[in-house]
């Protein structure tokens, strides 16, 4: 069988032929892959003397073929999975771990590793290769290569256990979420909603097979707008109920004793590597650095943010009964009086937006504001092959016109592709041989999508998505490094926020919006007024989402820093620990956790306070800006000089201070979420 896989893509730029690929020629070629990057590992392993450049050089681009493969297929799984695709995870996933541990706890390979390690101070390195001869032999005594015979087993048996409960948790979270649709047979049971909401609502009932009724579903698009608008409160509390039981009903698709299994191997697996706890190990490589550090820093925030965040529950409870009677504010009530008391105290809400955010111009207006800052310009190509009709591809060059990067945008929520947001990576940046090898970056969101009358028009929310994902993969598309584990995003968890988050402060600039924001209809830009107005309400409601967003953070330190057997009850735990940051109360019989992909299955264990932690970088290097001017090129230059295109080159903390000239500050943080006075 010819692999296409397996031979040299003859694409455009040397890009995936998804046009060729089927779910069959994934297995043997990762296999292939396999055995081509043993080959790679056993020709370090004959050079006689180990020095930098024949073993930790050579091992930084050994398996490149196997790399872009096993990518390739990840990135399908899930953004256009289904049954097949997900049965060849469960097979291939194994066989990768295996191969990641047999290069890790080679102890032929780890002594050369070792050898260079020990000479680091006499081989006159870069500040790069001083960062990659360090990575590269932590990266094996953090996975295990100073562990002999049984404890080795162990460590091995762990890791696999650990990618196929992984794997697990997150196609039950798939199923569960595709699995439910609500219909309503009534259109007097949708008041509140907008047209468009609710003409997408009878598409999707149409695409169902119930074409004289309206559905809804739990992907974003549906799930959202609905908690937002209608009035119909059996319909929120439905929907909430439904998008907050997840995979927490004791079936077939139950993630509670998933979750359990998960804690216990991350557990084990830190302290059979001589760490207190999975926390302790993963924060070793962050700059928060510590459990403790985290919690202190988490805490000093809420102690700002809770007692706004209580009031600005009381204040929507008055509001509330004031308007509807409504004794009782429960979580699913919480949207929807939130935004009707937005549109009352700033005459602003989301429908009145929309208009302005089309889709394909607000697309526009992020080329256009990275051509602002960094000169860089994005052009549609056609024949490059795509893994869905939804997907176009770019072709991204610099200020001089010269090949940067291949771009993919994927907007539409589908049923092979999971809930919200990310930017992922089919091909790496490296320098080899004198040749720059460019990377291939793509973004993957769930937007509202057209209807039969209307074109895809966004919320604020989602063009806040849009850019922070965009500001993500400029981090990649932008990278300059020699060595693709250090290239790119390949930084520090809670730094690599900061290129994403930074990037959504340009939403909320004139200046910016000026360039995109124009009525769909008419072409009119958007007026100064409401500018005004989502600037002042920028801030609104700040205290109770910091409180939202710290609440998940100490749930992910709790359940990683302690000692996972003495957690008999995932709802019990769950509850215990967000007690003393639940503004509102607990809803019965719903459960944040078993629906907590980013943690139990994507690679945010231990690190979900990256957000906030990166929220501290972004607000202290944007206020750089807004005292230069926002399109400021020597400020943008420096950022990506010293941020964007050094990747993980040097320490964060290093590269930040060369951008910023001095340590990162709270106070611009605290000052735009409005939780401290001017």
């Amino acid at each position: 069988m010819n692999n296409p896989l397996l031979a040299d893509f003859a694409t455009p730029f040397d890009t995936a032929p998804f046009d060729q690929i089927t779910p069959t020629h994934f297995l043997p070629a990762v296999k292939s892959a396999i055995a081509e990057a043993k080959e790679d590992i056993s020709k370090i392993k004959a050079d006689t003397v180990p020095s930098f450049e024949n073993t930790i050089e050579a091992l930084d681009s050994a398996g490149k073929r196997l790399g872009i493969i096993a990518g390739i297929f990840f990135n399908l799984n899930a953004a256009e999975t289904n049954e097949e695709i997900q049965s060849l995870a469960r097979e291939i996933s194994p066989l990768l771990t295996e191969h990641g541990n047999d290069i890790l706890l080679d102890q032929v390979l780890f002594q050369r590793v070792s050898r260079v390690f020990e000479q680091k101070n006499q081989l006159k390195l870069s500040p790069e290769q001083t960062t990659l001869l360090e990575k590269t032999y932590k990266s094996f005594v953090r996975n295990g290569a100073k562990l002999k015979g049984e404890e080795a087993d162990q460590l091995r048996k762990i890791d696999q256990e650990l990618a196929q409960v992984s794997l697990m948790f997150g196609e039950n979270v798939l199923a569960e979420t595709n699995k439910f649709v609500h219909f309503v047979d009534q259109e007097s049971d949708l008041e509140g909603l907008p047209d468009g909401i609710k003409e997408a609502a009878a598409q999707i009932a149409e695409e169902k097979g119930q074409p004289e009724k309206w559905a809804f579903t739990l992907d974003y698009p549906s799930y959202i707008p609905a908690m937002t608008y209608a009035k119909n409160r059996a319909l929120r509390e439905t929907l909430f109920r439904a998008s907050g039981s997840r995979c927490a009903k004791g079936d077939e698709l139950d993630n509670q004793e998933i979750i359990k299994n998960i804690l216990k191997l991350r557990h084990n697996r830190a302290v059979l590597l001589g760490y207190k706890s999975h926390a302790d190990f993963v924060l070793e490589e962050r700059m928060a650095k510590s459990p403790r550090q985290v919690i202190a820093f988490l805490d000093s925030l809420l102690e700002k943010a809770k007692p706004k965040g209580i009031a600005e529950v009381k204040e929507l409870e008055a509001f509330a009964k004031e308007l509807d009677r409504l004794e009782n504010l429960k979580k699913w009530d919480f949207a929807y009086y939130s935004e009707l008391l937005k549109k009352e105290k700033y005459a602003l809400d989301d429908e009145l937006l929309r208009p302005y955010f089309q889709l394909e111009k607000v697309i526009d207006g992020v080329f256009q504001t990275a051509q602002k800052l960094y000169g860089i310009t994005f052009t549609p190509v056609a024949d490059i092959p795509l893994y869905h009709k939804d997907v176009t591809a770019y072709e991204v060059k610099d200020m001089d016109g010269k090949f940067l990067s291949v771009f993919y945008a994927d907007f539409f929520p589908r049923a092979g592709k999971r809930n919200g947001a990310w930017m992922t990576s089919y091909k790496g940046q490296s320098i080899k041989d004198g040749e720059d090898i460019r990377p291939h970056v793509s973004i993957v969101c769930n937007f509202t999508k057209p209807t039969k009358s209307k074109p895809s028009l966004l919320t604020l929310n989602e063009v806040t998505t849009l850019f922070h994902e965009f500001g993500h993969a400029l981090h990649g598309m932008m990278a300059k490094g020699t060595y693709e584990s250090l290239s790119g995003t390949s930084v520090f968890w809670d730094f690599v926020e900061l290129p994403s988050q930074i990037f959504e402060n340009w939403c909320y600039e004139k200046e910016c919006l000026d360039l995109f924001a124009k009525h769909y209809e008419t072409g009119e830009k958007i007026p100064e007024h409401l500018i005004e107005k989502i600037k002042k309400a920028s801030n609104f409601q700040q205290g109770y989402q910091t409180v939202r967003q710290i609440s998940f953070s100490l749930l992910d330190m709790a359940y990683h820093s302690k000692e996972p057997n003495d957690i008999s009850s995932i709802s019990e735990f769950e509850e215990e620990v967000m007690k003393p940051t639940d503004l509102l109360p607990k809803v019965p019989g719903t459960l944040m956790s078993t629906s907590f992909s980013h943690i139990f299955q994507g690679g945010y264990s231990s690190g979900y306070y990256s957000y906030k932690w990166a929220e501290v970088l972004d607000a202290d290097a944007f206020e750089l800006f807004q005292e230069k001017g926002i399109f400021d090129k020597a400020t943008a230059d420096s950022f990506v000089k010293n941020i964007l295109s050094a990747g993980g080159s040097e320490h964060p903390s290093i590269l930040y201070k060369r951008f910023r000239g001095r340590e990162p500050q709270q106070h611009a943080l605290l000052k735009r979420a409005g939780l401290i006075s001017e």
